[in-house]
Parts: structure tokens; C-alpha cells; sequence
């Protein structure tokens, strides 16, 4: 219940552009086909199911096992339109990966969800700070994620990426 909370809480803070709709048809009608995807996940579990789904939904979806990888493939695949990043991995955390990636100037504008099921006080705000677009905890709801992705990816001239 107070996970569900926080979520509502958060959607409404956000702008109402960017703000989820659940159930929204566009959702599963080839948002994501053709789209790629970088999943920095290392529990194998979480990123089959993950990848599953947004294949489901048309992507093509690269995994990296921790931030190392991440930022490896996002520096050979220079379609990836959105990141999945697991906060918590070994090597480089999500956090690290995130700055990195801020830091270099060809991802400034590429959106990047947080995935943690460290849903603390304060933990929206660190991954925001580290340069997350938004936040997600898991266990991830299927709809929110796609509809977190459609508000992040979507093409209608908005400052979302590949606008």
C-alpha cells in the first residue's frame, strides 16, 4: 500500500506530459517496435522477465550485467533510445553508471529509468541526483513501465529524447 502511494505520489508531481497512464491503449499498440533498449540488470530473473516484455512490446532489448557493460554498449550502439538501470549491481553500480553516462554529452538528453527495490525515503531523490530520468521499484509493474516508457520515448515534439 505505501508503495502504491509513493508511485501515485510520484506521477503527480510529474509534469502531465510525462505522467503515466495505466491501461493507456497506445501502451500495447507498437509503442516500442523498432525501438531499442539498453537493460543494465544483473539478476538474470528480473532481466529475462524485463526483456520478455518489451520484446512482447517490438523492442529490441540489449542487456549489460552491471554499469561496465552498460556504458560499454551504449558507446557501440548509438540507436539505444532509453535505458532500464538496475541501481544496485556489482563492478559499477547503477548510480556510477548514471553519472558516467550524464557526464558524456551524447547521452544528455537519453532517458534513463532507475530500477530499485530500495524504495527508502530519499531513494526517488539520489537517483534523480546520480541522473536518472525517473525512478521505478521493482518488483517493476508491467504497465507503469510501459507507460513510463511511452511518456519517456514518445515523438510529439516534447523535450523527450528522439524528439
Amino acid at each position: 500500500d505505501e508503495v502504491n502511494l509513493f508511485v501515485r505520489h510520484a506521477e503527480e508531481r510529474m509534469p502531465s506530459r510525462r505522467r503515466p497512464k495505466r491501461g493507456d491503449p497506445a501502451v500495447s499498440d507498437g509503442l516500442l517496435h523498432g525501438t531499442t533498449i539498453l537493460l543494465a540488470e544483473d539478476d538474470m530473473r528480473t532481466a529475462y522477465a524485463l526483456s520478455a516484455l518489451l520484446r512482447g512490446k517490438g523492442a529490441e532489448v540489449l542487456v549489460a550485467e552491471n554499469g561496465r557493460e552498460a556504458l560499454e554498449l551504449l558507446a557501440s550502439h548509438a540507436n539505444v533510445r532509453g535505458v532500464l538501470m538496475d541501481v544496485m549491481m556489482p563492478e559499477m553500480d547503477g548510480y556510477e553508471a548514471m553519472r558516467r553516462l550524464r557526464a558524456d554529452a551524447r547521452f544528455a538528453e537519453l532517458p534513463v529509468i532507475a530500477l530499485t527495490a530500495r524504495a527508502m525515503k530519499g531513494e526517488r531523490d539520489r537517483c534523480l541526483a546520480a541522473g536518472a530520468s525517473e525512478y521505478l521499484t521493482k518488483p517493476v509493474d508491467a504497465e507503469l513501465l510501459l507507460s513510463t516508457l511511452r511518456a519517456w520515448l514518445q515523438p510529439d515534439g516534447s523535450d523527450a529524447a528522439g524528439s
